[in-house]
């Protein structure tokens, strides 16, 4: 019995110890942003600033890219987009024209 009591004990002092362990913490963390701040919005700005510039260029390579792989997948189905294509001007040419 005095074996869980000791047990007991030890698991109020870690948890003790971790909730100081993390206020400190917190407290140094709100501290350091604090101190950083103006340099996190010269970052911003600076990213803010470059995808201005890089945002439109990647819009573009994106849209060619798009359709480079678009065409390379499609390459393959023209023959039997021929093949359909003549089919169906068969099929059309063979049937007679409805009266107006």
């Amino acid at each position: 019995m005095p074996v869980l009591l000791v047990l007991a004990v030890l698991a109020a002092i870690g948890v003790a110890v971790g909730l100081a362990m993390s206020l400190l913490l917190v407290t140094i963390k709100l501290a350091v942003r604090l101190i950083l701040f103006p340099l996190f919005l010269i970052k911003w700005l600076v990213t803010g600033v470059l995808m201005l510039v890089v945002g439109p260029i990647l819009l573009i390579v994106g849209i060619v890219a798009a359709l480079v792989v678009a065409i390379a997948l499609a390459a393959p189905l023209l023959p039997l987009l021929l093949v359909a294509g003549l089919v169906w001007a068969l099929v059309r040419a063979s049937k007679r024209p409805v009266a107006v």
